[in-house]
């Protein structure tokens, strides 16, 4: 009980026992980042953001079709016995191209790919949770081993409570009630123990799913480095770097763009064609069957019942919502600075308290475990001595525990949470590889070969 107190009094949070070999912190982030399903996931929304920047720029590329029509056709004259067969077909390449949209191609692109960096902006919001879920899952097990090892120390105390208290009653010095108090206060920390070890099982399996094996023995908490003193400062910085604050920022103008092409709608459109239409008959191929044509096409909406303008409408209207959530994406941003902040302060104040209290628990058990071995003290005395200094540690385990994960929130809530941020020394996901290979819509080419590469790198 006295290593434990010294453990408290310094800060640590050391799981016991120690094997040679202790999984970090850091250890259980980078495991956590490489096994999160939830990262993949929203990698692969990523991605499949980036093929829409391909399709808008598909829109704006030459097509090439082919056609190919076979006919049979039998004819028959009226009064007469007779009839007539014939076989007749074409095959026809056509190549079509828009050559003028007033920006619809253009804008749509543009509207794509503010809509990845968006995309970008909340798979990097993703991994921030992920790395938090992992720091969480890693102290709450610290702490669960921390509680049973104070409840196990206590069942051991109290069995040799009860033990001298059955000596004493067996020599005359205590009455039977001295000895009944120990074996209900023996029983008492005996569900104590067994209530902290099925928490202790509960956080193995969060720390599982966290992080994606179970612990074995785990170091120390290590203190996060916070560079601002103020929270005016973190809130300065999560307003201007946090990902959810870039994520909506890129939404609002996506959702800006989105008017002017509602706006482009209403004007014309021009394309070119050209076709070549070789036909055949009984006779097969033969020049005479061979045509050529070139062509342009403006297309002009003049009356579409309402439906531009609705659309023009639906569009502005999309955009101050955009814009009003931007807005309300940044209050939330310095809420949750402020309550990381806040619970931060709770968290030392209430672990300072609790080493205090420790401190006068651990003097006045002391003193009453003398005075009893002098007869001045009951059992009872003892026994709710002995709680109170029991209830003073598991309330500084959790204080501690409190306070190590609020520092790392506060990390987040400036959106200073991610692998790259904590130096984890790993090789991390690449936003950009996949959008570089896809943005200009390739098909089968050696652009193509290049992005079956990449995917076969992501499939591993």
């Amino acid at each position: 009980m006295r290593k434990l107190v010294a453990r408290l009094m310094t800060g640590a949070a050391l799981l016991a026992p120690m094997a040679s070999w202790s999984e970090t912190l850091s250890d259980a982030l980078v495991a956590a980042y490489r096994n999160s399903n939830l990262l993949q996931q929203n990698q692969a929304v990523l991605r499949a953001a980036d093929e829409d920047v391909a399709t808008a720029v598909g829109t704006l590329l030459p097509v090439l079709s082919f056609q190919g029509k076979v006919g049979y056709a039998y004819n028959t004259q009226p009064g007469l016995f007779s009839s007539s067969e014939t076989n007749s077909g074409s095959l026809t390449l056509a190549l079509s191209q828009t050559l003028l949209d007033f920006g619809r191609g253009r804008l749509g692109i543009d509207i794509k790919n503010e809509l990845v960096l968006a995309t970008r902006a909340s798979l990097v919001n993703v991994e921030q949770q992920v790395l938090l879920d992992a720091i969480s899952a890693y102290v709450d097990m610290s702490l669960q081993t921390e509680l049973v090892a104070a409840q196990q120390s206590n069942v051991r105390l109290i069995t040799e409570d009860l033990k001298a208290a059955q000596d004493k009653f067996d020599v005359g010095e205590v009455t039977k009630t001295d000895v009944a108090l120990a074996e209900a206060q023996l029983a008492s920390a005996r569900a104590g123990l067994a209530a902290a070890q099925g928490n202790f099982n509960a956080a193995r399996e969060r720390y599982n799913a966290a992080i994606g094996h179970y612990p074995a023995a785990l170091s120390a908490v290590p203190n996060p480095k916070i560079a601002v003193r103020k929270v005016e400062e973190a809130r300065a910085l999560a307003l201007s770097n946090h990902p959810v604050i870039s994520q909506a920022e890129h939404q609002a103008k996506a959702a800006d763009i989105g008017i002017e092409l509602a706006k482009a709608q209403f004007r014309p459109e021009l394309s070119g064609t050209v076709t070549i239409t070789q036909g055949f008959d009984e006779g097969g191929f033969n020049g005479e069957n061979l045509n050529k044509s070139v062509g342009l096409t403006l297309d002009q909406t003049i009356y579409a019942g309402g439906r531009l303008s609705s659309a023009l409408r639906s569009a502005v209207a999309s955009s101050q919502q955009a814009h009003a959530a931007q807005l309300q994406t940044g209050v939330q941003v310095s809420e949750s600075v402020g309550k990381a902040w806040s619970n931060i302060l709770v968290a030392n104040a209430s672990l300072s308290a609790n080493r205090e209290q420790i401190r006068a628990a651990q003097a006045a058990y002391d003193g009453v475990k003398q005075e009893a071995d002098l007869g001045s003290r009951t059992t009872l005395d003892v026994l709710q001595a002995e709680q109170t200094l029991l209830s003073a540690k598991a309330a500084a385990l959790q204080a501690q525990a409190n306070l190590s994960i609020s520092q790392y929130a506060l990390l987040s809530a400036m959106g200073l949470l991610t692998a790259e941020d904590l130096q984890l020394g790993i090789p991390t996901f690449d936003p950009e590889a996949y959008y570089n290979a896809v943005k200009s819509a390739p098909s089968t080419s050696t652009r193509g070969a290049k992005l079956d590469k990449i995917l076969a790198t992501l499939g591993k």
